[in-house]
């Protein structure tokens, strides 16, 4: 047993990694109280393992992009009132379903919901509901509307307002879940690495290098470092053997959260999403006697309808809310200042030190009071200087561990299936790099999917002047409003996990099953 004490006294200098951990339960959903965004409960779990209290904030952030979503939608209900009155009201449902769209997309992304085939149906109906208005002087059959909707793309009723949404919505809500996803996945891989059991040759080596100075009577000799460095290279070869894949992946969420931070920010696509939905009214207004004209001539011209004059206007119908014009000067600012650009400045921050995690863990083991680098020390047969050369990381570099026999030829099934699963999610964070969307899975096969999305796969995407949206000088902001979060199977597991559970278990669960 005092071997696993040993162990455990160890894994507390492991701040590194669950610092890592903790933003992880942090940025995804997980099973907590509804009405609580407090993290009174995780700050005491994570005080009472020695660890540091400040790495965990005060308010829990995982719900970050959904209040998002839905703050933009109360933005954008609370603007189009105030601007368009009955009018709005009367055809609230087309927006509420927009929202509701891309929430189902967030969640599930194209697997679920197209993105490109929902906002083309959103234009198309708002065309239809728009069109009527500004010519309520005619009767418009189901069949002469449907002509109008074919001709959207050509028409160009809302000027490039929806070119422009769609690239940023894509690129957008692309990088926002597959980053979401990805923080979601290390402490998956972390709990299924923790079920992997040591072999017994490593128990023999372990016992060797601890207990045989006991039988010496020198209980008060160390291991030489050197000594247990070879027995921790070999007991945790396998686990070492995830570093180039996990750091692979690593540097695909570093440049993904690059993207987050500037032109994929989430933050400032969903806020000023009202504006640009009401510019592009305002188009097809300004437009909409030209807009008319082309539908008459290649549709047919519609017949009048009862109890209206023919020259009655769009002033008439009621449909006149403006936005006051807006100055070139008050251009939006770049992300910086911006609460996400904050979050990802902390979590890229944690995330490099996560780097090389697997392939140190010896050195984080074989490190403290409980070992010695001096010469006096335990080496396996005596007080004494250990000679032996250091292996290096990995199960191939074991093949001559002069400490811990180790079979090369059978990598452990579980650590392999953890190094395909990060080699997958690092494509998806690739792709989501440059813009486009491969449908991740939300249960836990992680099933792939197809491409879609903007390609965008050069260098400028970073400064895309033709994807700018003007805003006002001083956009209405709406009052937040918290809902109850969706619960997902990623989170589901972590919420039952506790932050020390989730790092001793990487070496502790090789020695335990042995000791009974």
């Amino acid at each position: 047993m005092t071997f696993l004490f040993y162990l455990t006294d160890s894994m507390s200098t492991m701040l590194v990694f669950s610092s890592v951990y903790t933003l992880a339960l942090l940025f995804v959903s997980t099973k907590a109280e509804p009405n609580s965004k407090s993290c009174i409960e995780v700050r005491a779990a994570y005080s009472s393992k020695g660890f540091n209290v400040n790495d965990v904030p005060n308010k829990g952030v995982h719900e970050f992009f959904r209040e998002l979503l839905d703050n933009a939608e109360h933005s954008l209900n609370d603007m189009f009132v105030r601007t368009y009155g009955l009018m709005y009201v009367h055809n609230a449902e087309l927006f509420k379903h927009f929202f509701q769209e891309l929430k189902r997309y967030y969640v599930s992304g194209s697997g679920a919901v197209n993105l490109d085939s929902m906002l083309s149906n959103f234009w198309e109906d708002l065309l239809e509901r728009m069109f009527r208005l500004v010519n309520v002087q005619y009767e418009f059959s189901d069949a002469y509307m449907e002509c109008v909707s074919r001709h959207t793309e050509q028409l160009k009723p809302f000027g490039d307002v929806p070119r422009k949404l769609r690239l940023q919505l894509t690129r957008a809500f692309v990088a926002a879940r597959t980053f979401t996803r990805g923080l979601a996945l290390m402490p998956e891989v972390v709990n299924k690495v923790s079920t992997v059991s040591a072999s017994p040759s490593c128990v023999r080596a372990a016992m060797k290098m601890l207990y045989c100075p006991y039988c010496k009577g020198q209980v008060a000799l160390k291991p030489c470092q050197n000594y247990c460095l070879n027995v921790m290279r070999g007991c945790l070869a396998n686990q070492a053997d995830l570093d180039t894949e996990w750091n692979n992946f690593l540097d695909a969420m570093l440049s993904l959260a690059e993207r987050l931070e500037g032109p994929f920010n989430f933050e400032s696509v969903m806020d000023p999403i009202d504006v640009k939905i009401s510019e592009a009214i305002m188009n097809m207004q300004e437009n909409s006697m030209q807009v008319s004209q082309k539908v008459f001539q290649g549709c047919g011209q519609p017949k009048p309808g009862n109890g209206f004059r023919s020259h009655r206007s769009v002033k008439e119908t009621g449909f006149t809310g403006r936005f006051r014009p807006y100055s070139p000067d008050a251009r939006p600012t770049t992300a910086a200042g911006t609460s996400l650009d904050r979050l990802t400045t902390d979590v890229k921050k944690r995330l490099k030190h996560a780097k090389k995690f697997w392939s140190t863990l010896p050195e984080t083991v074989c490190a403290g009071e409980r070992i010695t680098s001096r010469d006096d020390c335990w080496n396996g047969t005596a007080k004494s200087r250990y000679e032996s050369v250091v292996m290096g990381n990995g199960l191939a570099n074991q093949v001559s561990n002069p400490d811990v026999e180790v079979d090369i030829t059978k990598p452990d099934v579980v650590i392999r299936s953890q190094i395909a699963v990060l080699k997958e999610m690092t494509s998806w964070l690739k792709a989501a790099h440059s813009g486009n969307d491969i449908s991740i899975d939300q249960d836990e096969d992680g099933s792939g999917g197809q491409e879609s999305g903007s390609g965008c796969d050069s260098p400028s995407c970073e400064a895309d002047r033709d994807i700018y949206f003007s805003i006002p000088p001083t956009p209405i902001k709406p009052r937040v409003v918290k809902v109850v979060h969706q619960e997902t199977t990623g989170g589901d597991r972590m919420a039952h996990g506790s932050m020390a559970l989730a790092l001793c278990g990487l070496t502790l669960a090789l020695l335990a099953p042995n000791w009974r």
